[in-house]
């Protein structure tokens, strides 16, 4: 019961002991505090180390940035509750939903091929109309990335070689609609759960399996609790940057664009970082685990399987057809 009373409670106060922090160091200049779920050691954290550094260079210490990793602060959940409230002023994670909806679209299954398409994606004006839509909803989003490269599932009972496999089989999946609807469209029974907790739930059996980038599954150790990887590359992510809007108006219009500039160097160290080393992941996680590559016409029971979701979200508003191939055309630079 005190566990339970302590996990209500949390974020109340971790709102107040930031809150304070804030009115006590803003005296002497601007406080950027900011946290992600992944460890120090990540590629995320690393580029958020850089932009720390970077950005209180450049501002002559006129912005002061505090990094908070592992979680420390709660979950992706937490975290985006926390800046939405403005008692935390930053983050990064899969809770872009509640800054603008049409981020969904760059997780829909099979929209691009690759890095390079998706690269070209959020490098583009249609990104920077999705990004200024947060506004409305109180987040300032300077520059979207990609979420640590392409996913891949793993599951501790046989390999999946075609979505057939996937029947009957517990899979966690993060707590955003898109991954919701692919887990149901490929046959599985979708769990969701914080990237924190699926460690233990893999090894206590709670969850048959999961998907995530191979940076996450090697980051939070899940090698050690699955037995197969199945690598389709069939979904990335957005990454948005994700800053409290009343917080951001508060700079100086010089500070504003220095803010932005050195925001999207991070972003773009981020997606360097994750890109080449996702090959270097998948070779040490084939040291512990059995990996299948699905390609080429491998692929087409994949694609065809998950054909539902895209009419499912088209069907709910969420974006248009229109929209999808819009998108499409960036990432495949056609009639451009």
């Amino acid at each position: 019961m005190l566990k339970n009373i302590f996990h209500t409670i949390y974020p109340l106060l971790i709102s107040v002991l930031m809150l304070f922090g804030s009115c006590r160091t803003n005296q002497e200049g601007y406080v950027f505090k900011y946290s992600n779920e992944q460890p120090e050691s990540a590629i995320r954290s690393q580029s958020m180390v850089y932009f720390k550094d970077k950005l209180e260079k450049e501002t002559n210490g006129k912005i002061r940035v505090e990094l908070f990793f592992s979680g420390i602060l709660g979950n992706e959940r937490e975290l985006m509750d926390l800046v939405a409230t403005g008692a935390l002023q930053g983050t990064r994670g899969g809770f872009f939903n509640d800054a603008n909806p049409k981020y969904n679209l760059l997780t829909l299954p099979f929209l691009t091929s690759g890095w390079i398409e998706a690269l070209r994606l959020v490098n583009s004006s249609f990104m920077n109309e999705i990004n200024n839509g947060a506004k409305k909803n109180g987040f300032h989003i300077p520059v979207t990335g990609i979420s640590q490269g392409f996913r891949a599932h793993t599951n501790n009972k046989k390999p999946i070689k075609h979505p057939s496999d996937f029947k009957g089989l517990k899979m966690r999946v993060p707590m955003q609609e898109v991954f919701i609807q692919t887990a149901k469209a490929f046959g599985a029974n979708p769990q969701e759960l914080a990237a924190i907790d699926i460690y233990q739930a893999l090894q206590t059996g709670v969850i048959d399996g999961q998907d995530n980038p191979p940076s996450n599954i090697w980051d939070f150790k899940m090698y050690e609790v699955s037995k197969y990887l199945t690598v389709t590359n069939y979904a990335t992510g957005p990454d948005p940057f994700i800053v409290n809007l009343s917080w951001y108006n508060t700079l100086t219009p010089d500070l504003k664009i220095i803010f932005d500039r050195v925001a999207k160097d991070a972003m773009s160290k981020s997606d360097q970082m994750y890109r080449s080393k996702e090959t270097e992941y998948l070779e040490q996680l084939s040291n512990h685990l059995e990996i299948n590559h699905i390609a080429g016409d491998a692929l087409i029971p994949f694609r065809d399987a998950v054909k539902p979701v895209y009419n499912y979200f088209i069907n709910k508003g969420t974006f248009t057809l229109e929209e999808i191939k819009k998108a499409q055309d960036i990432a495949k630079k056609t009639n451009m």
